[in-house]
């Protein structure tokens, strides 16, 4: 909102704190500090080791979430998670800490690659030219990060070791034994001595390569797949879940997006579901965030049941087997791969016309819906829609409890990632299942007994009966009787039964599905996979590693119709034939062969999944990371049994995709020896959001916010009335204040003071420039209170501070030392301020005592500030390391507290006690005061309770 800076307006006394001698002292801390090497943080070894005492401290290591720099820039919401990681960072550093803080670059990414395909400069010079401007306008902020840790994930140095594990992973299986990856060349071996069974029968000396390579890819942790994936043809390439809208289109473009077969890269993180769902109890996380993860892993014990048909099987997994007896029709999401075979030439007789969508064959029915349902989100085919969809396939199943058919049908609401992606259709007792039957005509029998006196006739129903505490009915068949039993009784019976009938087991079930690890696109990390002339993937020696990727004339994948799905990627890197076709010795005893190169990117995920090792050592071209560095930096410790990083801070949205990944990744390299750590975040913290107010026009368009008049609480642009709405902060939205622009007027430690005093961390917030100026007010304060503004001469006195600024003193000192342990930034910055208007209003010189544990408080918050005013104070070390103060308790306990006394309930008097008076002699100070014994008024006392050193009260007899 545009208004006079009142830091601009203020009368200039020679050596005030201004916003130009802020600007001065700021970069010349700023280059002091760069050169000094102030924050380097030693390693116990290796080319970043350091001073053996400090390594020898306890170690914090303190990160953000990776930036991904925006062409851009940074607006003042971006940095408030990196201010409060430098506060606390800072803070354990004067704590006695050895602590790593440090920032790097999540620098592969689709915006870079859109601005090339349009532009046709490579994404490299654009990516690299938002990482410089984003680390200058951080280093503008002062923080306090070791630069020689920094990198970013576009550097081939850091990718080499992204596709290193990668290449661990490919070679890799996950032992259900031993619950743990294990080598591929183990199970290898245990195929070639006989040890475990070749699947399918045989041996395994008289296999092909090809069905070898086929075996493998069923067990492999990273395998290529044919699998259902989200198919862009307007963009031309494959979409993450996240990157589809909830109407089915793409984020980026507004396209079209189909369900399509395509044959695409998976990590199997599903075989770790167990443990990402069990070592979570073991992490200091929100417990939000938590629940978020269990839920999209979405554990569920139930049984795996058979259902017969034409000489094979359906198999389902459900959660109720108890209610077997009342599936009356089967439902297979519409990209099953059984979809075809059971899907005959005509139409049974008797097929009701309902079922058939008005076509004359079942296989023009079932490929009509296939199309509908491929133009569908996954979101939109599970939102509770009122009207159900499908068609009947034209065949049945058997039901395995009772021997009846049940009609098999496809319909959308039933997802292919999910269970198997068939199920059993009970209508009686489940919504979803009770309106398809409805819509369709389908029988509805009750199995589970109602308990809100519906009785059991279901044509009188309007909405399933749906309960886990009620008997079962109607459930008698071949060999079996649940009638009469609750439900984990009968679950448990029917269960058994399916597993000596040879039809079902019990089993787990996960929501979780495989990882889809591939993109068609260009700017990404390369597979380090060639494929020989059999189509069979082999995996890249570690010392053709990292695997570049090369130039292309054409950035883009090759788009298509938008809304044409039978369509099919196709690649840049494809288009490169001299990078594709190579003749390579992989040093596999083949000597030179000819291969064909993956010509699909791995996805901007795969570079954050494991970043924080790298920064414990990041010039390492030997090893991923030195053992002893990582066991140093992130091995298991009292308190933190599976390590991790100390401090993790970043925004709530990553709950489950990234955090996720980066703890499968972990789990992988942790159980193949390369790391002590099983888990990447021991502490996980998300900071709230800085938002800012939008003005829209009568159209509804965001009109500049710097631009606006307020007159009578209303608000205009140009003179014209807008509306004010609290948003987000963005260019688009035409609000944004950037980091340069506060600087400029108060200078960066006013800055970092007003976004942490604008409340709890957590919280999300608005920003309002004009109340920027108070935390300027207060720098201001504490440099007058230590340097005279018109002489610039230090004005604090050697003698002793009276008792009441003592207590001032280390009431401020034990405050702030718990607030900025505990992240709460805000109250700190309360405590500093009530101590620097004691010194204030108390007037005259400041003992130096106390003006120099003000300013190490105010250190890690404001540390341009305090290394200047540490430096005039005499000092030559540099404040950063200096140790923060610790209160006397003798000064922190009030020297009298109020004690109230109650006399029949009702507030007598108010003693003013000491607080370690005890019980006994409070009683007989309570009794003897004047105005208690004049409300007793000779009564006698029956009880006297009393809460030393803050309550008394007296119950007359």
């Amino acid at each position: 909102m545009s208004e006079t800076n009142p830091a601009a307006a203020e009368p200039a006394a020679p050596h005030r704190y201004t916003a130009a001698v802020a600007a001065e002292i700021e970069a010349r801390w700023q280059d002091f500090w760069d050169a000094d090497g102030t924050y380097a943080a030693p390693n116990p070894k290796g080319d970043l080791a350091g001073d053996p005492e400090v390594v020898a401290r306890p170690k914090k290591f303190i990160m953000d979430m990776f930036p991904y720099p925006s062409g851009a820039g940074l607006h003042v919401g971006h940095p408030l998670g990196y201010i409060a990681t430098d506060v606390y960072a800072r803070f354990q550093r004067m704590t006695g800490h050895n602590v790593l803080h440090t920032l790097g670059f999540d620098a592969f990414g689709l915006p870079a690659e859109q601005h090339a395909v349009q532009t046709g400069e490579h994404p490299r010079i654009t990516t690299e030219a938002a990482i410089n401007n984003m680390k200058s306008q951080l280093r503008r902020l002062g923080l306090g990060h070791d630069k020689r840790r920094s990198f970013a994930t576009i550097d081939p140095d850091y990718y080499k070791w992204t596709q290193w594990i990668f290449l661990q992973i490919f070679n890799s299986w996950y032992d259900d034994e031993a619950k743990q990856a294990r080598p591929i060349s183990e199970l290898i071996a245990r195929f070639e001595s006989g040890e475990r069974p070749v699947p399918g029968g045989g041996s395994w000396s008289e296999l092909s390569e090809a069905a070898r390579a086929d075996i493998l890819g069923e067990y492999r942790l990273a395998y290529a797949s044919d699998a259902p994936v989200n198919w862009c043809p307007g963009l031309g390439t494959v979409l993450a879940n996240e990157e589809v809208t909830a109407d089915g289109r793409s984020e980026r473009g507004n396209f079209p997006v189909f369900k399509a077969k395509l044959r695409q890269w998976n990590m199997r993180i599903t075989a770790y579901a167990d443990r990402l769902l069990d070592d979570l109890n073991e992490l200091d996380w929100p417990e939000a965030i938590k629940l978020q993860q269990r839920n999209w892993i979405g554990r569920s014990e139930g049984a795996r049941v058979d259902f017969p048909i034409d000489g094979e099987h359906i198999t389902v997994f459900t959660t109720r087997p108890d209610t077997l007896f009342g599936a009356t029709y089967m439902v297979l999401a519409p990209e099953h791969p059984l979809v075809e075979k059971f899907t005959p030439a005509v139409w049974p007789e008797g097929t009701h016309d309902a079922w058939t969508g008005g076509h004359a064959t079942p296989g023009e029915a079932v490929a009509a819906y296939r199309a509908q349902a491929a133009s569908k989100s996954d979101v939109e085919r599970q939102a509770e829609a009122k009207d159900k969809t499908g068609v009947f396939t034209g065949s049945y199943a058997t039901n395995p409890v009772n021997g009846e058919p049940v009609p098999v049908f496809i319909a959308d609401y039933v997802l292919m990632g999910y269970g198997t992606g068939a199920i059993m259709a009970v209508p009686a007792h489940d919504s979803r299942d009770f309106a398809f039957a409805r819509a369709f005509e389908l029988p509805v029998v009750c199995v589970v007994e109602p308990t809100d006196g519906r009785g059991t006739d279901t044509a009188t129903w309007e909405d399933a009966f749906v309960s886990y505490d009620a008997k079962i009915v109607n459930s008698t068949g071949k060999g079996v009787s649940l009638d009469g039993l609750g439900v984990v009784e009968a679950k448990a019976r029917i269960t058994e039964w399916l597993e000596s009938e040879g039809v079902g087991e019990g089993t787990v079930n996960f929501r979780l599905r495989d990882w889809l690890f591939s993109r068609q696109r260009y700017w990404g990390e390369p597979f380090p996979i060639v494929y020989d002339e059999d189509g069979i993937a082999h995996s890249l020696p570690e010392s053709m590693l990292p695997l570049e990727l090369p130039e292309v004339e054409d950035y883009s994948p090759r788009t298509f119709d938008p809304d044409d799905a039978d369509t099919s990627p196709e690649t840049p890197l494809s288009r490169n034939e001299d990078w594709v076709n190579v003749t390579l010795d992989l040093g596999d005893g083949r000597g030179p062969r000819a291969y064909r190169r993956e010509t699909n990117t791995m996805p901007n995920w795969a570079g954050s999944c494991w970043y924080e090792l790298r920064y414990l050592d990041p010039h390492n071209s030997e090893k991923l990371v030195d053992p002893e560095i990582e066991r140093y930096w992130m091995g298991p410790r009292e308190g933190q049994p599976h390590g991790g990083v100390d401090l993790y801070v970043g925004g709530a949205e990553h709950a489950v995709l990234h955090l996720l990944y980066a703890r499968f990744w972990s789990k992988v390299l942790f159980d193949l020896g390369h790391i002590s750590s099983p888990e990447p975040f021991h502490k996980l913290f998300n900071q709230g959001m800085i938002q800012a107010f939008v003005y829209r026009d009568s159209r509804g368009f965001p009109v500049p916010a710097a631009e606006i008049e307020e007159r009578d609480g209303k608000f205009f642009f140009q003179g014209e009335p807008v509306k004010r709405e609290l948003g987000k902060m963005g260019k688009s939205l035409k609000n944004a204040v950037t980091p340069e622009a506060i600087c400029e007027e108060y200078g960066a430690d006013t800055l970092r003071l007003y976004e942490m005093a604008m409340g709890p961390l957590d919280v999300s917030r608005p920003w309002d420039t004009r109340a920027v100026v108070g935390q300027y007010r207060l720098l201001q304060r504490l440099w007058r209170n230590v340097v005279d503004e018109t002489t610039g001469e230090v004005t604090v006195v050697d003698t002793e501070p009276d008792e009441a600024t003592l207590r001032a003193l280390h009431k401020a000192i034990d405050g702030v030392r718990h607030d900025l342990e505990g992240l709460r930034f805000n109250t700190a910055i309360a405590k500093v301020t009530e101590l620097n208007n004691h010194l204030t209003k108390a007037g005259g010189p400041v003992s130096r005592q106390v003006a120099e544990a003000l300013v190490l408080l105010v250190t890690p918050l404001a540390p341009h500030i305090a290394e200047e005013l540490w430096r005039r104070l005499g000092h030559t070390d540099s404040v950063v390391h200096q140790d923060f103060p610790v209160a006397d308790p003798a000064y922190v306990v009030d020297e009298t507290v109020t004690c109230v006394v109650q006399v029949k309930g009702k507030v007598k008097a108010r003693l003013e006690v000491s607080p370690a008076i005890s019980d006994e002699e409070l009683e007989k100070v309570a009794l003897a005061d004047e105005k208690v014994v004049a409300a007793l008024d000779g009564a006698g006392i029956r009880k006297v309770i009393v809460r030393a050193p803050k309550l008394v009260n007296i119950v007359p007899a």
